[in-house]
């Protein structure tokens, strides 16, 4: 990513080769098969590309975006395989879409104030590239305060959607530390996390988290028939890089089902 023109103009993209392992739950936690569980492998050539252009002297920004990438899933063999429609399986997606954000951060690696608000939907379509048609949005909020001179407080509030022929691995996700990827999925999720740091030395910083989210959709649920899945952690940052702003370190996470180590780079709020 990089900025440019007194910061009128940003830009952020790349690409990405990946083969990844999951674990697929289904959607709203119905895999249509007599199994927790089935593991699959993910295989993609992927790129994301965003220009985004600042509104007059404001904080905010309109942005173009055009996410695509070639996918190819493969469910463990010896086990049953999940009963997915067939245009959930789809290889290729391209998706154009326009984003609003507001970005008063003071510091884009570990902020201490400010806010940095999305809005962000993206229409998938035949005509641009893609083998299905299907949308998705996505809506956050983070903010970030100082409470004293070695206290900062940050809270997170993420809404995100999918509609059309969803490929399963579109599906949206909590995203929480302590939380597997992909391992509560559905056609909606909503979730919030608080994080407090305590900058305890001029480098050593260490803080606590506590986040919960919901899934619904599938099968005619709504936000009100489905669980709070609740993740809690503590974690160790160092400041690697003063002038930037760079704090490194680890978390600790723990969700409903295991405990996750995390190394991270900046803040864990992406």
């Amino acid at each position: 990513m990089f900025s440019f023109d007194d910061d009128r103009w940003r830009y952020r993209g790349g690409v990405a080769k990946a083969e990844v392992n999951l674990d697929f739950y289904g959607a709203g936690g119905r895999l249509g098969a007599a199994e927790r569980k089935i593991g699959y492998t993910l295989d993609m050539l992927a790129s994301s590309q965003q220009v985004l252009r600042r509104l007059g002297d404001t904080n905010s920004f309109a942005a173009l975006r055009w996410i695509w990438f070639d996918s190819q899933a493969s469910f463990d063999a010896s086990r049953p395989q999940p009963l997915l429609p067939p245009a959930s399986l789809a290889a290729r997606s391209s998706g154009l879409g326009v984003a609003l954000e507001y970005d008063s951060r003071d510091n884009i690696f570990t902020p201490s104030r400010g806010w940095l608000a999305t809005l962000e939907p993206t229409f998938y379509s035949p005509s641009i590239g893609s083998d299905n048609r299907y949308e998705t949005y996505k809506a956050r909020a983070l903010a970030w305060t100082p409470l004293s001179e070695k206290f900062v407080l940050g809270g997170r509030v993420d809404g995100r959607a999918a509609r059309g022929d969803v490929p399963f691995y579109q599906l949206p996700y909590i995203e929480l530390r302590g939380i597997p990827a992909f391992r509560y999925q559905d056609e909606n999720v909503a979730l919030s996390e608080a994080e407090l740091r305590w900058n305890a030395t001029p480098r050593w910083a260490l803080l606590g988290f506590l986040g919960g989210g919901r899934t619904w959709g599938t099968g005619g649920t709504s936000f009100g028939d489905s669980g709070t899945v609740v993740a809690k952690g503590v974690g160790l940052r160092y400041l690697v890089a003063r002038q930037l702003g760079i704090y490194m370190g680890a978390d600790v996470a723990r969700g409903p089902e295991e405990t996750a180590f995390y190394i991270q780079v900046g803040s864990a709020w992406r």
